[in-house]
């Protein structure tokens, strides 16, 4: 029965919900409203996750796991909408949209394959930023290693955009956050992190997207990325760029007293501002996707230079940890104070907006009016977590790790019964969830909707649970 429920699932979602094999996040059961990370037409698919490639990852495991050609191909639709979408400077933007005028907007790769080689005013900024890049080269990797990198368009698509990461890797190893061409290297030196001599409690409303870029582990997931591309072909320039990508985790960790990381870093190192409810400061958020990369970084190569940051950051997290057993997301730069935001919304029924105006927010030490649109604390169970993974390569070594990473342990047989009897007649997964309507005095409506996280997350479960009936 779980084969059946992801086969009927998939032939739903392929025939219903793709846009050209792409996908968005939420759809109202009647198609009329959908959304991304913000309200999407019905020509625009969305590149975070649990957007097209996270979609089509799901795919290609389903097929990995039970040889049905049905999710190979939809997982190559999904694939096809990423390559058609992939832009002339390497990456992918937030979106891509189908429409044949609003298209034009965008210079592609596939045009400058034609010898349209100038961008002019079109867009052309790609974006490392939650995943979103890294994600699509990730599918498009696996994908050109299943069909034995005889797929002519994905496997250029793969070149031209590891190609890319490589050209706009910084000297000292991060990546910005965007890009539209390489670094002039001249410009960026490489040196360790340090504090500044001072720094605006005001937000200075400056572009960020060059910053070395930690936030939203956007460094952790390229790195990811080219480790994973050196495994598939071999090519020691991604081995060594993932490497590089780890020196610049240790050269950006900072000094102590607070020897963990800033979200994201000036070109002279120096933690700075980015959007206008992230501070300079270090971070008890960041800080343990960068502890697991590091970690990770060791077990691919051996290299012990990669642990060697990691006990230090794990005693300033224990110091910092907060009278709840959690940590906040943002300490004061050298006297590690705690530091928060006042919530936008003051003394009103409406809801808080994703991002409210300049104007409402305000610096400030107390926890007690946050704004609920980010996560100001984060839980300290991540400590522990790190620590014990840590503890256990120390412990027990790099092979045994290595040996056990990648096994599936979902034996959850209840679980599985759920998801595959709340499968309704059509092939859907239905759920109550909220929308996006784009009115200032109702921001959203509560409405039955298809949500592709929970698709994701059923079709990963299922196809676990098939992997461990072999």
């Amino acid at each position: 029965m779980a084969l059946k429920t992801m086969q009927k699932a998939t032939r739903y979602f392929i025939s219903k919900v793709a846009v050209n094999g792409g996908y968005l996040y939420n759809y109202k059961t009647d198609f009329s409203m959908r959304e991304g990370e913000n309200i999407a037409t019905p020509s625009t698919v969305w590149l975070e996750p649990p957007g097209t490639p996270a979609v089509g990852m799901v795919f290609l495991e389903a097929y990995e796991a039970t040889g049905d050609i049905l999710f190979l191909n939809a997982a190559i639709k999904a694939g096809y909408a990423l390559t058609w979408g992939q832009l002339a400077s390497g990456g992918w933007d937030n979106l891509i949209d189908f429409d044949p005028v609003e298209s034009r907007k965008w210079h592609y790769r596939r045009d400058v394959e034609k010898g349209d080689t100038v961008t002019g005013r079109r867009r052309n900024r790609s974006t490392l930023d939650d995943n979103k890049t890294q994600s699509a080269l990730k599918l498009l990797m696996r994908l050109d290693k299943v069909l034995n990198f005889e797929n002519d368009e994905i496997h250029r698509a793969v070149l031209y955009g590891l190609d890319a990461l490589l050209d706009v890797q910084y000297p000292n190893g991060a990546w910005p956050q965007q890009f539209s061409g390489p670094p002039d290297p001249a410009e960026f030196p490489v040196c360790k992190a340090c504090f500044p001599a001072e720094w605006s409690r005001e937000y200075p409303g400056a572009s960020y997207a060059a910053f070395y870029t930690f936030n939203d582990n956007t460094i952790s997931d390229v790195i990811k990325t080219m480790t994973e591309a050196w495994k598939i072909y071999g090519d020691e320039r991604y081995l060594k760029s993932a490497e590089s990508g780890g020196d610049f985790i240790i050269l950006a960790q900072m000094p102590e007293p607070q020897s963990a990381w800033a979200q994201q870093y000036n070109i002279n190192m120096e933690p700075a501002w980015a959007r206008k409810f992230e501070p300079p400061s270090v971070t008890g958020g960041e800080t343990f996707g960068i502890l697991q990369t590091l970690l990770d970084l060791y077990l691919e190569t051996g290299e012990s230079r990669f642990l060697e940051p990691v006990p230090k950051a794990i005693a300033w997290a224990k110091r910092s940890l907060l009278p709840d057993g959690r940590l906040a997301r943002f300490y004061e730069l050298q006297t590690n104070r705690p530091l928060y935001f006042n919530a936008p919304r003051q003394h009103s029924n409406l809801p808080e907006p994703a991002f409210p105006n300049l104007a409402d927010y305000t610096l400030i030490y107390e926890d007690t009016d946050l704004p609920t649109h980010y996560a100001f604390k984060v839980p300290g169970e991540r400590l522990k977590s790190v620590e014990n993974y840590y503890n256990r390569i120390l412990r027990e070594g790099r092979s045994a790790i290595l040996a056990e990473r990648d096994k599936s342990n979902n034996d959850d047989i209840a679980l599985i019964n759920e998801i595959i009897n709340s499968l309704d007649e059509e092939g859907r997964w239905v759920e109550t969830g909220r929308l996006k309507t784009g009115d200032p005095d109702k921001p959203y409506i509560e409405a039955e909707i298809i949500s592709t996280r929970t698709f994701n997350r059923n079709m990963s479960l299922l196809t676990s649970f098939i992997k461990n009936q072999r």
